[in-house]
Order: C-alpha cells, then structure tokens, then sequence
C-alpha cells in the first residue's frame, strides 16, 4: 500500500490531467458579454457594431475601432472579434480593413451561398461628411466601396479590393452601405443572391443654390450580387429631395416568402423617423418608394432588422427614446413588417447603433453601442431567447 503522502501526490497529478469542465458561458448560458470597450486595445472609441454567423457557427462581430477620438473622421480601422460559444466570449481583436490615417468603415458582412464570408467596407479621406457632400473634396478622399472574402470563417481575409466604379453613381457623394449585416436570399427565384442595403447624397441640380448639404440629397439604394460577392450592382435608388423624407442608414431582411423588406434612418422632417420598403423582384426595384413606418419610431440614428427562424417573428432593434439615443429596445412583426409591437427593452441606459443575429434556432443575439453615462462606452452583446 503506498503511503499517504504518495497518495495524495498523485490524486493531485491525476486531477491536474483531468480536463476542467467548461464553464458555463461555453454552452452559450451567458445573457451578456462586451467584446470591444472604448479606451482599450489601443482605441479611443469602438462604433458602428455588425455581426454574422460563420458557417462553422462561429460569431463574428465588426465594429469601427477609432484610434484617435469619438468622431467620424480620421484614422479608423474595420476590426473583428470571434466567438465560438454562442456570443459569451471573444477571441482576440483583428485588423480586417485599414486605409492608413483615414476612414475604413461602415462594416457589412454576410455569409454566401458558397460559405464564404464577404465583408463590404467603406474609405474615406480625412475629411468630414460635410465636406464630401458639398463636393469639395478629391476623388481620393471621397467615400469608396471596398470588398473582402474569407474562406476560413473569418481568420483571414482577402485584401479590400475597390469596387466604387460598379456600386457609385457618377453624382452621388457621400455613401454609406449599411452598415449592419447584409442578407443572403434563400427563397424563391432569387435564392443565392446577395443584399446591401445602402444610402448616398446626391449633387444638386445645375444651377442650384443648394451646395448638396442639405438633408434633402439624401436617398437611398442597395447593391446585389449573384456571384457571391465577386460582382455587384447598383438595383434600386430611391431620392425623394422633398426633405420630408430622406433615406439614411438602411438594414433589411427577407421575408419567408421572399420580399425583401426595407428599414431606414429618416434624415428628414417626418415627425415617425422610420422608411421603409419592400422589394419582390431581389432588390432591383421597390414596390413602392420608401414611406413612414408610423409604428416604428425612435431617434435619428440606425437600427437592424432581422427575419427570425420562427417565420411569424420578424425584430427590430433600436433605441425607443423619440428624443435621445437611449432605452435600446427589441419591436416585433407579425405581418412582414406593415405593423410593429413593442417588445424587450435590454436596459433603460444610454444606446446608439445595433445589429440582430440568430446564434442558434432558439436564441436572438444583439450588438449593440451603450454605457452608463454615453452609448459610446463600449459594444455589448446580448443575448435572448427567441
């Protein structure tokens, strides 16, 4: 028999080769984590939050990482976390797209029909928005369309490859794809096809007093590809210059017969800040130019669709508050759309810009901007249950 203190050595060697139980969060039973926290990693502020389901399950969630300050402008990289337990824990902090000391953002991803990740990104010059709507800045410093694929899942990533000259009208100046998920059309004629929502501001008409800008340029479009990602196309614009309505940051979603449905920011004066629009032939034309959702309403600012496993849920997530960036809040479609309800509020705090993803059949993820005292302190990502 050997002695006791011999026993014990080994119990303790055997328990130290003795796999440790995963923790909780592993099996996807955690309610909340935060992948990016401003003022961390070697970035003053992290916005603009996307997310996608790789095909090996597999999160991954985008944001801008803006090295320098909160604003708009000036050297901000696409980043990208991972997770492969449902959205509890992040793997660490990539580089997918950078253009120097300039503006790579506005991150759009979606998965193709060949399981490739395909990431839209848009670059821009250290200038301001102002700037690139009033036309006065050159063809390099102008917003631009970029495009990456990732065959692995999102490990790596091609190089951003320019596609402005197949995706940018001639006179539209400022532009924006998203940003938010994409979508991936699985029904119908269109299955395989790829969807961008996205906005522009137009010059104004020779002659004009306007200098372009005036809220009123701004309209909306999307892009498609039937190619998984290698081709794009412009399918439709819509530009009212009315200045009631103005198409801004746009999401969509297919619905389970196929329509694809519409949500915009509202640059314009409509008391309802919400657009929207359907489109049954794949988003090369709308049934109808976009309108006022008068049951969806919340601050100038964006917000993401999602069309659910369950075919009768179709969510919206944004803030509720119709002054402030505040109360981020999940609404609910039973009819594709035409009526929402509200649902879920996630915390009566401080919320700005959000993206929706299924982890699971079961389970409904949001990305979203928040914090205690601004919605800019970090990106949390929140789980519920369907």
């Amino acid at each position: 028999m050997l002695p006791r203190t011999v026993t014990l050595a080994l119990a303790a060697t055997l328990l130290s080769l003795t796999p440790t139980p995963p923790p909780a969060s592993a099996s996807g039973s955690c309610t909340s984590s935060a992948p990016f926290v401003s003022g961390t990693e070697g970035y003053h502020t992290f916005r603009i939050p996307a997310a996608v389901r790789a095909a090996n399950g597999s999160l991954i969630a985008f944001a801008e990482g803006r090295r320098d300050s909160p604003g708009d402008s000036g050297a901000i990289q696409t980043v990208a976390k991972t997770s492969r337990d449902g959205g509890c824990t992040w793997g660490d902090l990539r580089v997918v797209d950078s253009n120097g000391e300039a503006t790579a953002g506005n991150p759009t991803p979606v998965l193709a029909r060949n399981d490739d990740l395909i990431l839209l990104t848009v670059h821009n010059g250290p200038v301001s928005e102002k700037a690139i709507m009033s036309g006065t800045v050159s063809p390099q410093d102008t917003r631009r369309v970029f495009v990456q694929r990732s065959p692995d899942n999102g490990r790596t990533w091609t190089p951003a490859r320019d596609i402005t000259a197949t995706t940018k009208l001639p006179n539209w100046r400022w532009y924006a794809a998203a940003p938010g998920h994409a979508t991936l059309l699985k029904h119908g004629r269109y299955a395989g096809r790829i969807i961008v929502p996205a906005n522009h501001s137009s010059a104004p008409a020779a002659g004009s007093a306007d200098v372009g800008t005036e809220a009123k340029y701004y309209g909306g479009h999307d892009l498609y590809s039937d190619d998984n990602g290698r081709t794009w196309h412009i399918g439709f614009t819509d530009d009212p210059t009315d200045g009631v309505l103005a198409p801004n940051e746009t999401t969509a979603t297919e619905l389970p017969d196929g329509t694809v449905y519409f949500s915009s920011r509202n640059q314009g004066s409509a008391p309802e800040h919400r657009l929207d629009a359907y489109s049954t032939d794949g988003g090369r034309t709308l049934t109808r130019p976009y309108q006022v959702q008068p049951t969806l309403s919340g601050p100038k600012v964006e917000g993401s669709v999602l069309q659910t496993t369950d075919r009768r849920i179709l969510l919206y997530s944004g803030p509720s508050d119709r002054a402030i960036r505040r109360t981020m809040q999940l609404r609910t479609s039973s009819d594709g759309g035409k009526t929402w309800h509200p649902s879920t509020v996630l915390a009566d705090a401080p919320a700005g810009y959000s993206d929706l993803v299924q982890p699971d059949r079961k389970t409904i993820g949001v990305l979203y901007e928040t914090g205690e005292t601004s919605a800019y302190e970090k990106i949390e990502f929140r789980r519920l249950p369907l």
